[in-house]
C-alpha cells in the first residue's frame, strides 16, 4: 500500500465520520438531518432526498416538497416512524417540520452520540494504521526493504494517522460548539 492509497483510505473515514456528524441536529434547521431517511416507496426503500425538493425556508423549519404529490402521505409516514423525534405537517403539497429548540439534556445527548462518531473513525483509522504497519513488517521479512526504510515507513504511517485523528477531534470540538451553541 503506498502513501497515497492510505492517505486515500484514512480520508475517506474522516469523511464518513463528517457525515455522521451532519446528521446530528443542533439547534439550527439542516436539510442534512434527513440525509439517512428513506421511505417505502413502491416496494422499494428509497432516500428521501431522490423523492423531493427538501430546503430550510428559515432556521426553525424544514420543507418538503415531493416531486410525486402521491408519495406525500409516505413520506410523512417515514418521517413520524423514524427515530429523529419529528412531527411532520402536511398540507396537501408540503411537509413541515419545525424544529423545536433543544433542551441542556438533548444537546449533551448529541454530544455523546457526536463523540460515538469520532471514536468509532478513530478505530477505523487505527485499524488502516494497524494493516498498513503489518504489510510494511511482512514485506521487511521478506527481504523487500531494509530494516532502516521499514521503520520510516511506518513512522510514515503513524505520522499520518495522527494528523487525522487530530483532524477528527477538530472536527468534533467544532460540532459540539454548534451542537451546545444556544
Amino acid at each position: 500500500m503506498d502513501n497515497q492509497e492510505l492517505e486515500s483510505n484514512m480520508r475517506k473515514s474522516v469523511e464518513a465520520a463528517q457525515r455522521n456528524f451532519n446528521t446530528i441536529r443542533t439547534g439550527r434547521a439542516n436539510t442534512s438531518l434527513l440525509d439517512r431517511l428513506t421511505v417505502e416507496y413502491y416496494g422499494a426503500e428509497t432516500p428521501l432526498k431522490s423523492m423531493a425538493t427538501i430546503s430550510t425556508p428559515d432556521s426553525q423549519t424544514i420543507a418538503i416538497q415531493p416531486f410525486d404529490l402521491s408519495s406525500l402521505g409516505l413520506i410523512e409516514k417515514a418521517i413520524s416512524i423514524s427515530d429523529l423525534g419529528f412531527t411532520p405537517n402536511n398540507d396537501g403539497k408540503i411537509i413541515r417540520i419545525n424544529i423545536p429548540p433543544l433542551t441542556e439534556e438533548r444537546r449533551k445527548e448529541f454530544c455523546k452520540l457526536a463523540s460515538k462518531y469520532a471514536e468509532e473513525a478513530k478505530v477505523a483509522l487505527r485499524n488502516i494504521r494497524r494493516d498498513a504497519i503489518e504489510r510494511i513488517k511482512k514485506s521487511e521479512k521478506e527481504s523487500d526493504v531494509s530494516e532502516d526504510e521499514s521503520r520510516d515507513k511506518q513512522d510514515n504511517v503513524q505520522k499520518l494517522t495522527d494528523k487525522f485523528i487530530k483532524e477528527i477531534e477538530r472536527n468534533l470540538s467544532d460540532k459540539e460548539k454548534e451542537i451546545l451553541k444556544v
